[in-house]
């Protein structure tokens, strides 16, 4: 319950965290931290508009994709203090409850009937499909190296004692912002500011979305960013008490969002056909982990 609390309050703040380190980067001052949080509100306080091409699917989908990012949080932990859902193997339903959410917002845009958001329906779906192995592969390692197979279990007995050790930190972190930058739509995969045909992925996806159901979706957005934000904070507390593990917590959520908004910043967008090959890296990054394991528990012949 810990973990949910502060995933809500972090996830209140993140994108505007983002979108003023934007602006301050490129020598604006840009809005408010909550104003992103305020221009939700606003659409969570107005109807949706439907078209006649819709179906059922269409309205139901932007509730199902929120209701499954806040089931994936109850598996989060924070430390020492499990999630709500907490059980072996828990990671698992970890990711199928976001695949569960993203089919959802799939066939939501195929619903539709327009070509222009089937295809960024295409593009988000092959994303997600060659992201998933990077964190199987990544949790499965850490699950090998600690004995456990839960998300409480692995964290709250991974320590660190060796240079080894350490390396598997760092590049575990980057795996999961990375991650986190491509289920969220973000650069270098995706742009969410942009407009141009040919390279929209997400936001082609919600075009017919309006008044409470894009609110829904764009806060969807916020809380993932703070999930996979608080998944990286477990790698830096341990078995911490909570007068260190709160203030650790909101440390990490914050350098997060400010490292996405330099990130966004300062890196290019790449072209289409070449985010596939950067999405692989993650899961060759996430092989080196793997290997670093069998290294540390002396698996090598």
């Amino acid at each position: 319950m810990v973990s949910l609390i502060l995933i809500i309050a972090a996830s209140l703040f993140f994108t505007g965290i983002i979108i003023r380190t934007k602006s301050l980067s490129s020598g604006r001052k840009g809005p408010g931290i909550f104003q992103p949080m305020k221009d939700i509100i606003k659409l969570l306080r107005k109807g949706s508009v439907y078209s006649r091409t819709t179906s059922i699917i269409f309205q139901i989908a932007p509730s199902f994709y929120f209701a499954s990012i806040l089931m994936a949080i109850l598996c989060v932990p924070l430390g020492n203090y499990p999630g709500v859902i907490s059980f072996q193997g828990d990671f698992i339903l970890f990711a199928y409850l976001l695949a569960f959410g993203k089919f959802f917002m799939i066939i939501s845009a195929l619903d539709t009937g327009s070509s222009f958001e089937g295809m960024g329906a295409s593009r988000e779906s092959l994303f997600s499909m060659l992201a998933e192995p990077a964190f199987f592969i990544l949790m499965g390692s850490f699950a090998l190296l600690t004995g456990q197979t839960s998300f409480h279990g692995i964290f709250s007995t991974l320590h660190y004692g060796s240079h080894i050790s350490y390396m598997l930190g760092v590049l575990a972190t980057f795996v999961f912002v990375i991650i986190a930058m491509i289920e969220n739509s973000r650069m270098p995969v995706d742009d969410p500011k942009t407009h141009l045909e040919l390279t929209m992925i997400h936001e082609v996806m919600i075009l017919d979305n309006s008044g409470f159901d894009l609110g829904l979706i764009l806060h969807a957005t916020n809380l993932k960013f703070a999930m996979y934000g608080a998944i990286i904070s477990n790698f830096f507390i341990g078995d911490l008490s909570l007068m260190y593990t709160i203030p650790i917590f909101f440390v990490v959520q914050i350098s997060f969002a400010i490292a996405v908004g330099i990130f966004e910043s300062f890196m290019a967008r790449f072209r289409m056909s070449h985010n596939p090959q950067f999405i692989f890296i993650l899961t060759s990054v996430s092989l080196l982990i793997f290997f670093g394991v069998l290294l540390l528990l002396q698996k090598f012949v």
